[in-house]
C-alpha cells in the first residue's frame, strides 16, 4: 500500500483526508454575491491527515490509516504522505471520490468551510483491524469524527486492547454520538462548540458555546466531569485551553487548570486545532512520564505558530520552528 512503511510507530492516527481549496477574502460574500478573492491556496487537509503531519513534524514516527478515492486527489494524498515520512495505510475506493473542502478565510483569520467527506465515510472497520500489528507497537492512538463511527470504534478497540493512550478529537460531533464512544478514550479534546454539543447530546445540559470560556474554573471542571471521560481538554482559541482530570491527574499538580494562548500574528486559523492535537499526541508519545501540563503547553505553541501561515497540513510548523520561536 505504501513505499514509506516503518518498522514501528510512536503514534497511530486513524482519520480523514480532505483536499483543501482555500480562498482569502476581505469579507465573506452575501447570499447571491460574487466576490473576488485576494488569494488562493490548495493542498492536503482533513483533520486526521493534518494531525498526522503536525505529529510527524514534531519528530514522532506516524502511521496514518485512512481512505481516499482512486483519483488524482487521492494520488496526491499518498505522495504528500510519503514526502512527509508518514507511513500511509490507504484504503483506495475506485467508485468513491477523495474528500474535498472549500474554505474562505477573512483578514481576522476566521473561516467558513464546506466539505464533502466522500471516501472518509467508507473507511472499512475490517481495514482498520488489519493494521493491528502497528497498534501493538505504538504508544498513542489519535482519532477524530470525520469518518464513519464504526471505523472509529474499531480503532479505539484496538488502542484499548494494546494499552495505547487513546486521544479522541471530538470533531465534528455527530448527532448520533453516544457515551459509549467516550468509554475507550483516555483524553478527549473538544473545542468550545463541540463541548457544548457533547453536553447537550450526552447529558442533556445546555450551555452556550460563547459562554464556556467565561465560566469559572470550578463550574467548567464540573461540566467536564459530567461527560465521564478521564481527561477533557477544551481548546478555546485565543482564550487558550482548559484541562480537567478525573481521578488520574496524569502527573499534574491540580485536577483542573487553564493555560493561556501564545502570542502570535494569526492570519489563518484553519487547522490550528489539528496542530494542537497532533502535537499533543507527539508529546505524549515522546515522554509519557512528564506532567500532562508540559504536553499541553507544547501543543498550545504548535497550534499558535500554525496560524501564521495559510493552509492546513502545509502550515504545520516543525519542531525546530517551534523551539526557535518559543524556546525549549
Amino acid at each position: 500500500m505504501t513505499s514509506t512503511a516503518i518498522a514501528s510507530a510512536d503514534v497511530v492516527v486513524v482519520g480523514s483526508y480532505v483536499h483543501d481549496h482555500v480562498w482569502l477574502t476581505e469579507r465573506f460574500p452575501e447570499t447571491g454575491e460574487t466576490l473576488g478573492a485576494t488569494g488562493f491556496a490548495t493542498g492536503p487537509g482533513g483533520k486526521g491527515f493534518n494531525q498526522s503531519v503536525a505529529c510527524r513534524r514534531q519528530g514522532a514516527r506516524v502511521v496514518f490509516v485512512g481512505a481516499v478515492g482512486g483519483d488524482h486527489l487521492g494520488q496526491a494524498a499518498r505522495e504528500f504522505a510519503a514526502a512527509e515520512g508518514i507511513d500511509g495505510r490507504w484504503l483506495v475506493h475506485a467508485d468513491v471520490p477523495t474528500a474535498a473542502a472549500s474554505i474562505a478565510v477573512d483578514p481576522r483569520g476566521q473561516n467558513r468551510i464546506l466539505v464533502n467527506f466522500a471516501a472518509n465515510l467508507h473507511l472499512d472497520p475490517g481495514f482498520v483491524a488489519a493494521q493491528e500489528a502497528v497498534f501493538a507497537g505504538a504508544r498513542v492512538l489519535l482519532v477524530q469524527l470525520e469518518n464513519n463511527l464504526d471505523a472509529v470504534r474499531a480503532a479505539l478497540d484496538l488502542g484499548a486492547r494494546h494499552g495505547l493512550t487513546c486521544l479522541l478529537n471530538t470533531a465534528p460531533v455527530p448527532k448520533d454520538i453516544d457515551a459509549l464512544l467516550l468509554d475507550g478514550c483516555d483524553v478527549i479534546t473538544p473545542n468550545e462548540l463541540e463541548f457544548a454539543q457533547l453536553l447537550e447530546r450526552l447529558v442533556g445540559e445546555r450551555v452556550k458555546s460563547s459562554d464556556i470560556a467565561l465560566l469559572d474554573q470550578a463550574s467548567l471542571h464540573a461540566l467536564c466531569r459530567s461527560l465521564g471521560a478521564p481527561t477533557v481538554v477544551i481548546t478555546l482559541g485565543a482564550a487558550g485551553c482548559f484541562v480537567s482530570h478525573g481521578e488520574d491527574w496524569r502527573g499534574d499538580d491540580a485536577a483542573c487548570y487553564r493555560l493561556a494562548a501564545e502570542r502570535v500574528k494569526a492570519i489563518d486559523t484553519v487547522g490550528a486545532g489539528d496542530a494542537f492535537n497532533g502535537a499533543l499526541a507527539a508529546a505524549l508519545a515522546g515522554n509519557a512520564d512528564a506532567p500532562f501540563r508540559e504536553a499541553i503547553r507544547y501543543a498550545n505553541r504548535v497550534a499558535a505558530l500554525s496560524t501564521e501561515k495559510v493552509g492546513a497540513s502545509i502550515a504545520m510548523p516543525t519542531f525546530d520552528e517551534v523551539i526557535a520561536r518559543f524556546g525549549a
